[in-house]
């Protein structure tokens, strides 16, 4: 039987936080192994119960959001950082990537929406609501060198034509599942295309790939119909 994905629930709200462990303690193939109030008991039970993902507030006492993103990340890497925030305009939003986080979601999101991409996450997909992946992109196409997240330069790298539409995809926000449904491809083969193209663009994640899109539009070679 396959073991269910691991959840540190992060949250100075008592309330809040109690409704998300047990909403998310409910569903099959989930199970929350920890609670904390703020970023540095976080860090801390991040380290002794090693979970597979993390669910963090950004305002909190003590640490907040961003530093202990930065502090898990380096510290627990095999934990998945995903920020829970309460409005798009959260001028966190970029640091928390920087630092390495694997989500930025709103708190407004439907419980179903939360399950569905906690299993995503675990998938090493990047998850953002759509009002922050629209914010994310707004930015990239307004200011040239982007806001704060760095992107590595490419010398003209070569795509196949298959790895162009999935990047102009993964750019929309769309998930790998999402992608193969509209190309009438598998998940897995999704999957691949994406590891492929950023393999090749040397970039580290989907909201790295989504920002080289905007910035370069289709400026890239094609290499072949694969």
């Amino acid at each position: 039987m396959k073991e269910p994905i691991r959840i540190l629930i992060v949250d100075d709200q008592p309330l809040f936080r109690r409704a998300i462990a047990t909403l998310v303690g409910d569903q099959p193939g989930l199970a929350v192994v920890g609670e904390a109030e703020n970023g540095l008991q976080g860090l801390e039970l991040a380290h002794a119960l090693k979970p597979d993902v993390v669910l963090l507030d950004v305002e909190m006492p003590v640490m907040n959001g961003v530093d202990a993103t930065r502090r898990i990340r380096e510290e627990v890497p095999s934990a998945k950082v995903v920020i829970l925030t309460v409005s798009e305009q959260d001028d966190h939003l970029f640091d928390a990537i920087r630092f390495g986080a694997h989500g930025y979601l709103l708190k407004n999101l439907r419980p179903e929406q939360l399950y569905d991409l906690i299993r995503a996450v675990v998938r090493d997909e990047t998850v953002l609501s759509p009002a922050i992946a629209g914010r994310l992109l707004r930015e990239f196409r307004e200011r040239p060198e982007g806001p704060r997240v760095a992107i590595p330069r490419s010398s003209g790298p070569t795509l196949t034509r298959r790895e162009i539409e999935i990047m102009q995809l993964v750019a929309e926000g769309l998930s790998n599942k999402e992608i193969g449904g509209r190309l009438t491809i598998t998940e897995g083969t999704v999957k691949n295309h994406v590891h492929n193209a950023l393999e090749k663009l040397q970039l580290e994640n989907r909201i790295q790939a989504a920002a080289y899109v905007v910035r370069h539009g289709l400026g890239l070679r094609f290499g072949g119909d694969a």
